[in-house]
This record gives C-alpha cells, structure tokens and sequence, in this order.
C-alpha cells in the first residue's frame, strides 16, 4: 500500500508539472491578469529573496543588512528563512549564513527538501548551500562555492543541484548522489541569455526550471531608468531558455511583481502567481491569476 501511495504521489507531481509547463508557454505579453488578493506581510521582511509554497504555508528567504556595503566589501548582515500563512501571519523562523556569507538568494522545494543558497552580497565571492527541513525548519550544510548564488534549483530527474550566480550571468551544476551529498564534479557555462536577470527559480520538471526576474533599461544616458520584469523557461539540459515573455505587473511602488520572490502554480482554468516585489513594511504577497483559453 506504501508502494502504491508513494507511486500514485510521484505520477501526480509529474503530471502537474507537466501541466504548468504547458500553461507557462502559453503565456504571453497581453495576457490578462486579474488582482485576487494582496496580503502585508505581519512581520519584519527586510530584502526578500525566494519563496516556495508548501501546502497552505510559504516560505521566503530574505536579507536584512546591518552595515551596508562599502567599496565591494559586502558588508554585514543576516540571512533569514521565514515561514508565514496565507495571511501574512509569521509562523517560524530561521538565520542561515556564516560571517560575510550573509545574503539567502532564490529557493526551490523538490518535495522534501527546501534548498537556499547564502552567499556575500557582491559578486564572484562566496556561497554555502542549505537543505532545510520545511516542518522541522532545521537546516543541513550541503556544500560551499567559490562564487556568488543568486538562486538554485534541484533537478530531481537528473538528481542535480542547478545554481545562478549574481545577475544569472553563469549557470552552475553538480551532480548529487541519491544521499544528497554533492559530488566534486561541477559544470559552469554562461546564460546565452540576457534581458532579465534571474532573481528566483524553481524546477518545473522536464529538466526545466522556471526563472524570474527584471532588468532596468534607459533611453537616453541621463534618462530614468525603466524596470521590466519576466519569466524565463530553461532546459537544464543545455542551459538554454526554451520560452521567454515579459510580465507587464507592477506593485504600487512601481517594482515589477518578478522584482524579487515569487511562486507560480496551475489552476484548472490557467495560472496562479504570487509575488513579494517590496521590501520592509511595504512587503505585500500579491496574488494575480490568469485564464487561459
């Protein structure tokens, strides 16, 4: 009967995943989304960074800086993983780091295991990698990097560990034994692609991770900058995006709604988004949901 269960539970997470990659690609600039909920967060947030969301609970990492960075120092801070209800209410909490390594990015759930990546907030420095029990909120080291994780995701076909650097501008991989401690072997290649950069990415399934982000754009030297955000579909096969859109959503303060955490989820008529685009007391999950014809 265990066998059977445990079976039945695998066949029906593939196929919803099958399912959510097949809406993701549907997508597209014009497709409407309607505002169906906005909660503020009953805590203090500081710099969100990922979230999953696990049953009826979430789970966001965030950054709260106590000395800001100077002359690419990376400053000092602390890393927290929080897990809160469908009403902003806080209902655990976790500090995740060590001395400089301060800075939780982008965060995945492969079905037992909530992994963040904690890193020195500046570029090509250093990072450890977290698995975190999500009932138990306790938190297993994994492995240390010689660079900056903006993000990560765990590739349970291939049983692999993808990672982005700062900005996403490097992809890594490292194949993970079936007792979750990394082998030595690592790829590293370059993201082919550039017009968002990757902020939070989660496995899809198929050997795909979906990815989001923004990037800041101008029209002139001395102009305002413009901020666009948007989802990207990766084959983790080659590390290449296999779907692209803009998403046009942006929070009252005029952050794109892919400015920092978010989750996407299948519904029976489309797709169900939720966003933490703000930091501090202005941090709100929005929810936005879309019908697909």
């Amino acid at each position: 009967m265990k066998y059977f269960v445990l079976t039945f539970g695998l066949f029906f997470n593939l196929f919803a995943q099958a399912q959510l990659v097949e809406k993701l690609t549907q997508l597209r600039p014009d497709s409407p989304w309607k505002l169906t909920s906005s909660v503020r967060l009953q805590f203090p947030s500081f710099h969100p960074q990922g979230m999953v969301k696990i049953g009826q609970y979430f789970y966001l990492s965030s950054v709260e800086v106590t000395r800001k960075r100077q002359n690419n120092d990376g400053g000092a801070g602390i890393g927290h993983l929080f897990k809160f209800d469908s009403k902003g209410k806080l209902i655990a909490s976790i500090t995740l780091g060590e001395g400089l390594m301060y800075h939780p990015g982008g965060i995945d759930f492969d079905g037992k295991h909530i992994w963040v990546p904690v890193a020195e907030y500046r570029a090509d420095s250093r990072a450890v990698i977290y698995k975190v029990d999500p009932e138990t909120m306790k938190a297993i080291e994994v492995m240390r990097v010689d660079d900056h994780l903006g993000g990560i995701v765990h590739d349970t076909e291939a049983n692999t560990l993808n990672a982005v650097s700062w900005g996403s501008r490097r992809f890594y991989q490292w194949e993970m034994p079936s007792n979750t401690t990394v082998s030595p072997k690592q790829l590293r290649v370059d993201n082919p692609a550039f017009y968002v950069d990757y902020q939070d990415c989660h496995y899809i399934g198929q050997r795909k991770m979906l990815c989001g982000g923004l990037k800041k754009y101008k029209t002139a030297p001395d102009a305002a900058a413009f901020a666009l955000g948007g989802l990207e579909v990766v084959d983790l096969k080659d590390n290449r995006p296999v779907f692209q859109v803009p998403l046009l959503l942006w929070s009252p303060t005029g952050a794109p709604m892919t400015n920092n955490p978010f989750w996407m989820e299948s519904t029976v008529t489309g797709l169900r988004g939720y966003f933490v685009p703000d930091d501090d007391a202005a941090s709100t999950l929005f929810v936005y949901e879309t019908d697909l014809k």
